[in-house]
């Protein structure tokens, strides 16, 4: 067997305990968000500010989880990929699906030079793998194989839906952070605009400190779900190698062509997007992209 030749490997049933702990992880994920959207309503605007914070918590966690997925899409201007255009692609990601045991997901194409891909949906049958322009015009099939098997070794241990409802509500957050600093401008300033100093304070805190807490919570859930679908993804292709070539061009790729994607939903890309701008690295929600390199080619499968 040649050195790049992939191998089936067999996979072990997702366990309901697992199925579970996803679960709880996207119910804490969202009482967390939904608690820094209700104390910035408060701050906004008292108690009638935290009473339309909490109706617009529940249309965000109502939207986050059944249309977060066509909003991550949307947002890129993702476009389905018809088969005739591209079989090659569709066999190769059928290929990887049937070795990881879920459904074949819906492709999307992405029209940015950045190369980089992303999974989301709230579960395997509901799934869609988007790919820019830009990572197929730098990947050989091989490395975008393992690409391919990344993204879907997140729709296999269900990262998905809790990366994109993270994802949507810290956008969310951050755009309310964004109101009650121009509302501050503007003369606004709630309960405590009569406070002097100390309010001004807090607001100033407030607009500084929530999108930082809504980054730390995406932190806490996208750095190791990254290096366990990187691992479930080489066995998936069964090359470890293939992924650690192709994050190599990719980190190279977006220092060269930096997206201008929302820092909220950077979470969702394979490599961070925004990792041209060195400031933003204090807050990145991927693993260094070395460490990834270093554990994939320190793999052996068999």
């Amino acid at each position: 067997m040649s050195m790049h030749e992939t191998r089936s490997f067999p996979t072990a049933p997702r366990s309901a305990s697992k199925g579970f702990g996803n679960w709880l992880k996207t119910g804490v994920l969202l009482a967390a968000m939904t608690a820094l959207i209700l104390g910035i309503g408060y701050w906004l605007g008292g108690s009638r500010g935290l009473q339309i914070a909490l109706i617009f918590a529940i249309i965000s966690n109502f939207g986050a989880f059944w249309f977060s997925d066509r909003l991550a899409l949307a947002v890129y201007r993702a476009e389905p990929i018809p088969r005739d255009r591209m079989p090659w692609l569709y066999e190769m990601v059928e290929r990887l699906t049937h070795r990881a045991g879920i459904p074949m997901p819906r492709l999307y194409i992405i029209p940015s030079h950045t190369p980089n891909a992303f999974a989301t949906g709230r579960s395997p049958s509901k799934a869609a793998v988007a790919v820019t322009t830009g990572i197929l015009q730098v990947l050989d099939r091989r490395e975008l194989e393992g690409v391919i098997a990344h993204e879907l070794a997140h729709v296999k241990n269900r990262d998905t839906l809790i990366a994109t409802i993270a994802a949507t509500i810290a956008g969310a957050i951050s755009s309310l952070a964004h109101i009650l600093q121009w509302g501050m401008i503007f003369g606004g300033g709630g309960r405590d605009r009569e406070e002097g100093a100390n309010g001004l304070v807090g607001m100033l805190a407030l607009i500084i400190l929530a999108p930082i807490a809504a980054t730390i919570i995406q932190l806490a859930i996208s750095r190791s779900r990254e290096y366990g679908a990187d691992a479930t993804g080489a066995a998936i292709c069964g090359d470890p190698h293939a992924l650690a070539d192709a994050l190599e061009k990719l980190e190279r790729g977006v220092q060269l062509f930096p997206d201008d994607a929302h820092p909220a939903q950077a979470s969702l890309f394979i490599v961070n997007p925004l990792s041209g701008r060195s400031v933003l690295r204090l807050f990145s929600t991927h693993p260094p992209t070395e460490e990834r390199i270093r554990r994939l080619r320190a793999m052996r499968l068999y």
